[in-house]
């Protein structure tokens, strides 16, 4: 079982890769919280750890659950994947999945001070893991998916949230936190849905939303998020460090042209690709001036 277990993390939640994932996600929260309070002091310890083990427990577990839900699917889509192959068992996955949350959740009832919001993220879970008792109509409806699944992102950053301010003595909700927690993410809803939007020759069984909506109004959409996008980034761009305002804008401004080429073109412009570096362009720099910041305070 352990070899296949090795196997299945390999191909399909790579350890490493999904640990610096799940830390920077975390991470990136935490310290944002801490700057925009202006937060002097602060430690880092069990806690913090806690909390990034649990964003990437989390994270396997939706990994394991999707495998499980899309089965039947992925036999017909994707039958080279681990577990459609036969090269991993359901039994080794969902004694995986067992394992990791026993872990996970014992080190939150042991080292976390935001068990409530920890107990939400983990309903949620277990909610988006069985179709929200509706998969009969959520399944085969791939915005009502978006609806029910996507805003995931959000509880998981107000997880990360919540910790940081019940440690620090600060308001769970307010606006600081709620642009936080939206800031984070729009960039994952941009790539689920331009992930999935194609040119119309490159349209294969897999259902895309730009198969059902049409590649102009699937992307007019994106840019509608994407404003959402650049009015909250901006936003906080402006309370870390002021100047960034104008890279954000920058960003926006080239994802805009890029989108306008792709509906000229659908066959000869990747949006997923352009989205990945908007996002890279817009985010990277959050996490940088976050870090410069921290440093400077601890060495001041």
């Amino acid at each position: 079982m352990t070899k296949r277990l090795c196997l299945y993390l390999k191909e399909m939640h790579p350890p490493v890769k999904a640990a610096a994932v799940s830390a920077v996600l975390f991470f990136e929260v935490y310290f944002l919280v801490i700057l925009i309070a202006g937060v002097s002091g602060f430690n880092i310890g069990s806690e913090e750890i806690t909390g990034a083990a649990t964003v990437f427990v989390f994270l396997l577990s939706l990994r394991i659950a999707d495998d499980f839900k899309d089965y039947k699917t992925d036999m017909e889509l994707f039958p080279e994947r681990p577990l459609p192959s036969g090269r991993v068992k359901k039994s080794d996955l969902l004694a995986l999945l067992i394992t990791a949350n026993v872990i996970s959740v014992s080190l939150n009832i042991i080292f976390m001070n935001n068990l409530i919001y920890y107990a939400v993220l983990m309903v949620y879970g277990v909610l988006m893991s069985v179709w929200f008792f509706a998969r009969s109509k959520i399944q085969k409806n791939l915005p009502l998916a978006l609806v029910t699944h996507n805003p995931v992102q959000i509880i998981v950053n107000i997880y990360i949230i919540s910790f940081a301010c019940i440690k620090y003595g600060l308001p769970v909700f307010s606006f600081d936190t709620v642009l936080i927690a939206f800031t984070l993410y729009w960039p994952g809803l941009l790539w689920e849905i331009s992930r999935k939007t194609r040119a119309p020759e490159d349209e294969t069984k897999y259902t895309t939303y730009s198969k059902l909506f049409g590649v102009k109004k699937v992307t007019g959409f994106i840019l509608i998020i994407m404003f959402l996008d650049v009015l909250t980034s901006g936003l906080l761009m402006w309370k870390l460090w002021s100047p960034g305002v104008v890279m954000v804008a920058g960003a926006y401004l080239w994802l805009l042209y890029s989108c306008v080429k792709f509906i000229e073109n659908p066959k000869k412009y990747s949006l997923v690709s352009r989205v990945e570096i908007y996002e890279f362009i817009t985010e990277v720099p959050v996490v940088v001036i976050s870090a410069v910041i921290i440093l400077t305070r601890v060495f001041a």
